[in-house]
């Protein structure tokens, strides 16, 4: 047997110039020579030629390796929102391009694909199939399942959990000269059913169910009154058209501070801290409670290396202006990792379906 010396080498360049980048690359020169016919292998040449075939594989490996995994991202990375521009999402999916784009080496581009409460944007990550797509959406990924009967993606197995984003309560507001507090509330409406109006941002909105919701826990009837949008359903309180409003703080926040709006109660367990003198309405309902969240999902085709690069680098705006921004309208940062926000999916999703239910909302 003939054996000649194979020999690792520096990479090309595209030039065809010798310098590295960072890493080997093999060039085999090793010819591996049958013994002329009818000759047989010496037990010593049969062991060359095993531990060299071997040499070869182990060598040749990392080479491979590297062609078959180029590192992520190695093209844009698409951050879509599934509404229409100028909500709440916006705040900190600016904050995401403008901290990412030169952490990741690569554009983070943000973009809005809205319709059907966000179920269009929501469906054309989870179909994406190349491994740099993202999505921020609201809880209205947990609420949609039970109001439309073909949402076109399964939020379990279709997206991959990244990381909360931030939450806030929801707030029940009324005009300055509406009912005095909560309590007085409660109980204009278990005194005359269905008199009292409300307006949220659309049938089968997390506003709205929120509502459906305080109604079972409260034992009272609501007549509800649809916009298309929460700036429309606060438009509509201030002119006497409804009675209440029922949306996120940031909202209402300006005509409260006015004192053209009174917030008679929060939707979270606990009060809020922009506002402490209004009380949560779970110390009158007891076991009422609804938040908005938003939350950062991925495709299910994204390698699980990108959901923890995304991860990390988002770390780096905990303590930063984000932080500032948000506390100023009433929402809290959280960027809490992807076990919370699975939680939280598992725990709603159900929920919401047994709400629509009891409260005779019709799929769509």
């Amino acid at each position: 047997m003939a054996l000649v010396p194979f020999l690792p080498v520096w990479p090309q360049s595209a030039t065809g110039a010798g310098e590295g980048h960072g890493h080997w690359s093999l060039r085999v020169q090793a010819v591996l020579a049958s013994p002329p016919r009818g000759s047989a292998r010496s037990p010593g040449e049969e062991t060359r030629m095993r531990i060299t075939r071997r040499g070869l594989a182990l060598l040749a490996a990392p080479s491979l390796a590297s062609a078959q995994a180029p590192a992520w991202p190695n093209r844009p990375v698409r951050l879509i929102n599934p509404f229409a521009p100028g909500g709440p999402q916006d705040v900190p999916a600016r904050f995401f391009v403008e901290a990412l784009t030169p952490k990741l080496g690569q554009p983070l581009v943000y973009d809005s694909r809205a319709g059907a409460g966000g179920a269009v944007g929501l469906q054309h990550v989870a179909q994406a199939t190349d491994g740099h797509s993202f999505v921020i959406t609201s809880n209205a990924v947990a609420t949609l399942p039970a109001i439309r009967r073909n949402l076109g993606f399964d939020p379990f197995t279709d997206l991959q959990p990244v990381t909360l984003v931030m939450q806030s309560p929801y707030t029940i507001v009324v005009r300055a000269n509406g009912p005095a507090s909560f309590a007085d509330f409660l109980g204009q409406a278990r005194a005359a059913p269905n008199r009292l109006t409300f307006g949220s941002s659309g049938v089968g909105a997390s506003t709205h169910l929120t509502m459906a919701l305080l109604m079972q826990k409260a034992g009272i009837a609501l007549t509800h009154v649809p916009y298309r949008g929460a700036q429309l359903a606060m438009t509509a309180v201030l002119a006497g058209d409804i009675d209440a409003f029922i949306g996120d703080l940031s909202v209402p926040l300006e005509h409260i501070r006015a004192g053209t709006a009174r917030c008679l109660a929060v939707t979270t367990t606990a009060r809020a801290p922009l506002l402490p003198e209004v009380p949560a309405a779970a110390e009158l309902v007891p076991g009422f409670a609804s938040t908005l969240w938003y939350g950062l999902f991925a495709a299910k085709a994204t390698p699980p290396e990108a959901v923890r690069r995304m991860l990390a680098e988002l770390q780096a705006l905990r303590g930063g202006e984000l932080v500032q921004r948000l506390s100023s309208v009433g929402a809290e940062l959280l960027l809490s990792g992807p076990a919370p926000l699975a939680e939280r999916l598992r725990a709603e999703v159900p929920q919401w379906r047994a709400v629509v239910a009891a409260a005779g909302i019709e799929p769509e």
